[in-house]
């Protein structure tokens, strides 16, 4: 007999905060300084190097022989150093390919940071519980940090953690290898998938239709406007000047920005992984194996009003689209792009151009058509390539209404 086939596995990670005392946020502020005196190293050299005619050194192995010779950057492990290095290389690597496609505009990294994220990788941390040991230099007193909240994966499965602040708080990014988890999906049913902001999701199969709300999302990013104005009318008045230094109330007040918005962006980010897990288990019932997503692709390119511009770049479409492939490929489903020009605006049933509806109801002028304006424009992109004319999905055509879900922002 043969030996069954060993799953395939994904890494994920999930960012948890810490809670610590006032010594260990000192060392863990401190391990974050000392990265960003590796990477403030890294420029300097290389800056000295071009300035003396000499390549820049750019290739892992290389930046490590270099490190080798220095005499250590503070508490900061040679592993944690390491990642810092790990991450200079890859982002020089990435820039040139982009020169190389032609983009002109991609830069080297050329800038310093005050902190630096730290990678520990699988073997040089330790995970008991709730607490997990990072690595520190040789002679250091061991550092534990403890978790706002448990694990979400079992500690077997972890094989990296990084430390890093944001939003002037410290987090944990715990990043797990998970196996994939095959579903019985037939691999000739399609479903469209249409993104929106009313709506996060539409989703139309030959047999069924899923909306998922997203009035959470939308209040808070309301509620994130209006207190946003508010503070920035609060602090006009002592606000400095052009060129001139900050108090520091001010840096208060800046601090507290930036945790706020760091908020902000967790929840509306916590509200696109509900909606994109509603949508996986809507296709594993309907046995669903190819979702079609419209590419909302060039979208922000015209003006669409002062408004409507605002709703769109506060949309957050690539995060909405990357939980859902995420989600979809962990469950052995695979996620297509196609052009969604014109779904709007075309009836699913006859399938003659229609003026866009203004509102969240479509009506065909030509068959009498009616339904439901995003559903209207999953159809079509599940049309687009074999999918079929999902056209029972009219309410006032079959008198089936469509499953509303809510997603969370909390």
């Amino acid at each position: 007999m043969t030996a069954a086939a060993a799953p395939r596995l994904l890494h994920r990670t999930a960012t948890i905060r810490l809670r610590l005392t006032r010594r260990q946020t000192t060392r863990c502020y401190g391990l974050l300084r000392s990265a960003g005196d590796v990477w403030a190293w890294l420029l300097d050299s290389n800056r000295q190097r071009r300035q003396q005619g000499q390549p820049a050194i750019s290739n892992y192995q290389a930046l490590c022989r270099e490190l080798a010779k220095s005499d250590g950057f503070g508490e900061l492990s040679t592993v944690a150093a390491r990642s810092v290095l790990r991450r200079y290389a890859d982002a020089w690597f990435q820039a040139a390919n982009r020169r190389r496609a032609g983009q002109q505009d991609a830069g080297f990294p050329r800038r310093k940071r005050a902190l630096v994220p730290v990678r520990c990788y699988h073997g040089t941390f330790t995970i008991q519980g709730r607490r997990v040991r990072l690595p520190v230099a040789r002679g250091q007193p061991a550092l534990w940090v403890r978790l706002a909240r448990p694990l979400p994966y079992p500690p077997q499965q972890v094989r990296a953690v990084t430390l890093l602040a944001d939003g002037g708080r410290l987090w944990l990014a715990v990043t797990a290898a998970v196996p994939v988890q095959p579903h019985d999906t037939d691999p000739g049913r399609v479903a469209g998938v249409d993104l929106g902001i009313i709506h996060p999701y539409a989703v139309v199969t030959q047999d069924a239709g899923l909306l998922v709300s997203g009035r959470a999302i939308r209040a808070e990013s309301y509620l994130h406007r209006a207190d946003q104005q508010t503070r920035q009318t609060n602090a006009a008045r002592r606000a400095p000047r052009p060129g001139q230094r900050g108090s520091r109330r001010w840096r208060r007040h800046r601090a507290r920005l930036r945790r706020v918005e760091a908020r902000h962006r967790r929840r509306v980010h916590q509200g696109h992984h509900q909606a994109a897990k509603r949508v996986i288990a809507f296709a594993i019932q309907q046995r669903v194996a190819i979702l079609l997503v419209g590419d909302p692709k060039g979208i922000t390119d015209r003006d669409a009003g002062r408004v409507q511009n605002w709703r769109l770049r506060q949309w957050r479409r690539t995060h909405l689209l990357q939980a859902l492939h995420d989600k979809a490929e962990q469950a052995e489903i695979v996620v297509r792009l196609v052009d969604e020009r014109g779904t709007s605006s075309t009836c699913p049933a006859c399938r003659q151009r229609v003026p866009k509806p203004s509102g969240r109801r479509f009506c065909c002028p030509h068959c009498r058509f009616q339904g439901h304006r995003d559903l209207v424009g999953a159809a079509n992109i599940a049309a687009k390539v074999g999918g079929g004319t999902h056209k029972r999905w009219g309410a006032d055509a079959c008198g089936a209404p469509s499953r509303r879900h809510r997603a969370g922002a909390a």
